[in-house]
Formats: C-alpha cells, sequence, structure tokens
C-alpha cells in the first residue's frame, strides 16, 4: 500500500499558519460575498442625494384643484362652459391658504401635509400618455403601458442592492389587486428577486396581514438549515443545466432570503415597541379612519430605517367622478395624518435628508364635469401634481403649473419619464446607464426617453 505524500510539511505548514487568522478573515468575507449575492449593495454610479425611498400611492388620481394647484380663475368661473360638449367648470371645494415660510398654497383638505408645505417639492406640470387606470398605473410603476417591464423598485433594487440581507430590497404594501395587479412589482425579464415583496392586498386591513410560512412549526433552525441545504443543492444542479433561467435563481435567492428573514422581519412588523405617542401621531387606533393606512407608514418607516431600500404604500380609492366632496374627504381623512407623521418622524430621525418620499396617482382630475351637481371630476392625463420631499429636492417650491383652469400642463413640464430619470438620478443612478440586456437590446426604465430634472435639485 502506497502511503500519498503530503501536499507540505511540517515546516510549511507552521510557515503557512501565520498567515491563519487573515486568510480566516478573508475566508469569511467571501462567505459573506457569496451569501449576499445579487442582492448585496453595490457602487451608484455617482454620489446619490436619497439612499431609500418611500411612495405614496394614491391610487386613482387625486385631484390637483382640490389639493396642491390653487386655480383662482376656476373658482371665479364655476359653472361656464368647460373645453367639450355638455360640460361645465368645477371650482374648488376646500379654503385655501399660503402655508410656511415659502407660502406655498396648499388646500385645507391636507391640512396635515400642509403643516409641512416648505419640505415639499410640488410638480404641478406632471403629465402622462393614457388616462385610464391600469395603463396608467403601469407607466407609472413600470415606464410602460404598452409592455410588460420590471418595476421602478426593481430597477433600484438592481442598481443598489440591499443594505440589510435579512429583508427584501423592495416591499408593497397593500398593493392593488387589479389595474396591473402583481405587474406593479414584478421584475419582468430582470432576475426574479428584484422583485418586490408584497405585504398583504388593498382589500386586507395591514393589521391583518401576514407573510406566510414565516416560523417553521416544525423544524429548528439548525434542521432547517440542513434541509434547505438538501433541497438547494437540487435547485443548484438544475441552474446549472440552464443558466439562462432567471426564475431558478430567483428561487434559490428566495429561499435563501425567506431563511434569514425569520429572525428580523417579525420583530420590524410588530408595532408593540412603538410610543402610544407615535401611534397617535400616526392616526393609529381602533375605529380611526386613518388606522390602516397609518400603519402602513409606520410600517415603512421602520422598513427603511431597518435597511430596505424601496417601499410603496397604497391607498385608493380617489377615482370620484361623483361624489366629489365625500370621496376625496374619506381618502383624506384615512391618509393626510399618516403622512405629516411619517414626514415629521423621518425629520425628528435624521433621515428625511437621505430618504426621498413620492406622493401621487396615475393621473389627476379634469376642472369640469358632465354632473348636473358639480360634484365629480373625471381623468386627467394631460396635467396633474405630484410632490416630492427629502432626498435631495427642494423644500417650499412649486415647480411647473397647468393652464388657468386646470386642463393640461403648460409650464415646466415632466412626464413619468423625467420623474424616473429624476428620482434614479437622486438615488444615484444614471437612467441611461442602468440598463438590463434582454432579448437582443438594452432596456431601460426610461426607455430611450427621460430628462433629470434639474430645476428642483437641490
Amino acid at each position: 500500500m502506497t502511503i500519498p505524500t503530503p501536499e507540505f510539511n511540517r515546516r510549511q505548514m507552521l510557515k503557512s499558519a501565520t498567515c491563519g487568522l487573515g486568510y480566516l478573515a478573508f475566508a469569511s468575507l467571501c462567505q459573506q460575498e457569496a451569501q449576499a449575492g445579487p442582492l448585496a449593495p453595490r457602487q451608484p454610479h455617482h454620489p446619490p442625494r436619497a439612499r431609500r425611498m418611500i411612495f405614496l400611492h394614491m391610487r386613482g388620481g387625486p385631484s390637483a384643484m382640490e389639493t396642491f394647484e390653487y386655480k383662482t380663475e376656476l373658482n371665479r368661473r364655476e359653472g361656464e362652459a368647460g373645453k367639450a360638449n355638455k360640460r361645465k367648470l368645477v371650482a374648488s371645494k376646500w379654503n385655501w391658504k399660503r402655508r410656511g415660510e415659502s407660502g406655498l398654497w396648499v388646500s385645507d383638505l391636507v391640512r396635515h401635509q400642509a403643516e409641512h408645505a416648505d419640505d415639499l417639492c410640488v410638480l404641478s406640470g406632471m403629465h402622462t400618455d393614457i388616462a385610464n387606470h391600469t395603463p396608467a398605473m403601469l407607466q407609472l410603476h413600470t415606464g410602460s403601458f404598452a409592455f410588460t417591464r420590471p418595476s421602478m423598485g426593481a430597477w433600484l433594487l438592481y442598481g443598489l442592492g440591499s443594505e440589510n440581507q435579512n429583508l427584501p430590497g423592495f416591499v408593497s404594501i397593500c398593493p392593488p389587486l387589479i389595474n396591473g395587479g402583481t405587474k406593479n412589482y414584478g421584475a419582468a425579464f430582470l432576475p426574479a428577486v428584484y422583485q418586490g415583496t408584497a405585504i398583504g392586498d388593498i382589500k386586507t386591513p395591514v393589521r391583518n396581514a401576514k407573510i406566510g410560512n414565516i416560523r417553521n412549526p416544525q423544524y429548528t433552525s439548525t434542521l432547517q438549515r440542513e434541509q434547505l441545504d438538501v433541497i438547494q443543492s437540487l435547485n443548484q444542479r438544475m441552474a446549472r443545466r440552464d443558466p439562462s433561467d432567471s426564475q431558478i435563481n430567483g428561487v434559490i435567492e428566495s429561499y435563501e432570503l425567506a431563511f434569514r428573514m425569520q429572525s428580523e422581519l417579525p420583530a420590524v412588523m410588530n408595532l408593540s415597541d412603538e410610543t402610544p405617542a407615535t401611534l397617535e401621531s400616526y392616526g393609529i387606533g381602533d375605529g380611526k379612519p386613518s388606522d390602516n393606512f397609518g400603519r402602513q407608514c409606520l410600517l415603512a418607516r421602520r422598513m427603511i430605517e431597518a435597511g430596505v431600500r424601496h417601499v410603496e404604500v397604497c391607498d385608493e380609492f380617489w377615482d370620484q367622478h361623483g361624489g366629489l366632496v365625500k370621496g376625496h374627504n374619506a381618502r383624506a381623512a384615512a391618509t393626510d395624518q399618516p403622512i405629516g407623521a411619517l414626514l415629521t418622524d423621518l425629520k425628528q430621525r435624521g433621515m428625511l435628508d437621505d430618504t426621498l418620499v413620492v406622493w401621487g396617482g396615475e393621473f389627476g382630475r379634469t376642472p369640469d364635469t358632465a354632473r348636473k351637481d358639480f360634484d365629480g371630476r373625471d381623468h386627467n392625463a394631460r396635467g396633474y401634481t405630484m410632490w416630492l420631499a427629502g432626498g435631495g429636492v427642494k423644500g417650499g417650491f412649486q415647480y411647473g403649473a397647468t393652464d388657468e383652469l386646470g386642463y393640461e400642463a403648460v409650464e415646466g413640464r415632466v412626464h413619468l419619464h423625467d420623474l424616473h430619470a429624476t428620482i434614479l438620478h437622486l438615488m444615484g443612478l444614471d437612467h441611461t446607464q442602468l440598463t438590463y440586456r434582454y432579448a437582443g437590446r438594452d432596456f431601460r426604465l426610461t426607455d430611450v426617453h427621460g430628462r433629470v430634472v434639474n430645476e428642483i435639485l437641490s
């Protein structure tokens, strides 16, 4: 029997052992990087102004004439003929005031947001391509209403990675079930690991929303790890057979993330450690109209504080063709106090400066109506308002405007492609360089369009 010769002798072993600690540290770093995989933090294209983003999505289309764009001529001419046959102009139904040191006009409908007028960058020249909910929502979220494309959150996660490997990098809280559904937070042709993690849905109060199978009632963590290792070895074998199938790698990464989430996500979603004063400020409490959205906003703050890159919270139903006063009052009662509390909370924690907050819907409302009671507004994609706060934008600043009646954007026009380009820029990404090769061409969030709106940058 031949005894194999050792690869190195005793002297060589002792000599190499002097670097043992360095080898161990290097191996640990390599292991961490391998575990992080495609969600590892990545360097942006340029120094970012914002590290994370919260999108406050008002599904249905809030009225600019009732919130952030004061129209004296429209209010004066209520009842006169509108542009289309049998339509009449509708005045704003709420009182308006100049707010803060900046003097921004904000209506009493959103009085809690009005208290933050000096933090708001109001874009009143927004416009998009289509005035139907589903395509407009898809364009708002993905940049395209005609094709299945990755969502903005997926692009952000693809470009920047995640700051916490134990939590999803992109979360959509109570997303809509209709108007594009999962496509609004999907990854499309990007690797599946970049898609958003949904918590609940628009029909389920967030206090009842659960992420399924977050705990294993049968196996300890050690046994789960052993079981997962066996499953992952099979997945990895399949991935090697078909390297082009990103879904397999997405499954592998999602299993690993789900395993890690068990230790951290339940604590992030548990609001019991928040003070009664904090809960009250967000409008959280049994029977309060703001309870559900307040919980969403507080969860958003806790998630970005824990390292989640992008969080979307969603409210509905801002689509008041009729019953404008009752409907907008109800939506404001549900969302305005939580939004104000979120901005206050971020400022007090020193987080607003590097957190970008975006508010708005998929389009706006018309200045006229065909209703005889003058209590409604219809879809308007040609001119509407969104606002941004924090994360490198000018506060107490209004950019752009619609015409004197509010039909279409005429000054400081900002298309959704421009908004997307600007958001990416604020997050440290060049929208022309953030591309993904698919089906023989390079795709990007802004397609072949978009400009950074430098006028609103601080």
